[in-house]
């Protein structure tokens, strides 16, 4: 795939910040190079597509950094048979990154102008393992489960426990928890038997979830 200068540059940068904090698997390397970040942002930001700064996107929503969306991706440790839930579309790029990784994803958003650019991305980049769709995901998924990795990139006021019954045994949820203002935490939940084991990867600023679709957009 042949990349401009400066987007090769900003992704040879994104590598050494991810190596500088340990090791990286090459699968997930691998996806993130495959998957071009800019067909995924406005041209204005282009120039800046692999910071680790969160960018505005359509619906008054945005898209986390690199750094943040490779160490999340990296913490669910996808498996090639494993299929996905994401809550919380927003422009498509970390499905489309994980749809690299596992054998399906589903991702849904309250917002239909988020799913349908989603969509209109996967197809232009040749994903069929990745479905976008619009959906209430304040109470993930039921009625499609198990899963086996379930990522939210909004956050939770309270442990969703609820997302315990929609994972397959030893499958992984990693979600923010905590108040609608401040800081949250990183939350990677792993279900044991009828429990979770719970490891917390870091501290994140991210909108709470909504409930309900988006009338409009």
């Amino acid at each position: 795939m042949n990349h401009p200068v400066d987007d090769r540059e900003g992704f040879a940068a994104f590598l050494l910040r991810l190596r500088g904090r340990g090791r990286v698997p090459k699968a997930l390397i691998a996806a993130f190079e495959a998957t071009p970040r800019r067909g995924f942002l406005a041209p204005h930001f282009h120039h800046i597509a692999w910071s680790d700064r969160m960018l505005p996107i359509e619906c008054g929503e945005a898209i986390e950094g690199a750094d943040m969306q490779a160490a999340v991706v990296a913490a669910l440790a996808i498996e090639p048979g494993n299929r996905v839930l994401e809550i919380g579309t927003g422009s498509g790029y970390t499905a489309a990154v994980m749809s690299r990784l596992a054998a399906r994803i589903v991702t849904i958003d309250r917002y239909k102008t988020l799913t349908e650019q989603a969509k209109q991305r996967f197809e232009a980049l040749g994903i069929g393992n990745a479905i976008a769709r619009q959906a209430d995901g304040s109470a993930g998924l039921p009625a499609e489960g198990p899963f086996d990795r379930i990522v939210a990139w909004a956050a939770f006021d309270n442990l969703p426990r609820f997302l315990l019954d929609q994972l397959s045994s030893g499958g992984i949820v990693i979600a923010p928890i905590g108040p609608e203002e401040g800081e949250q935490v990183l939350a990677k939940l792993t279900k044991v038997g009828s429990r979770f084991e719970r490891e917390d990867i870091g501290m994140v600023r991210l909108q709470p979830i909504l409930r309900s679709v988006a009338a409009i957009i």
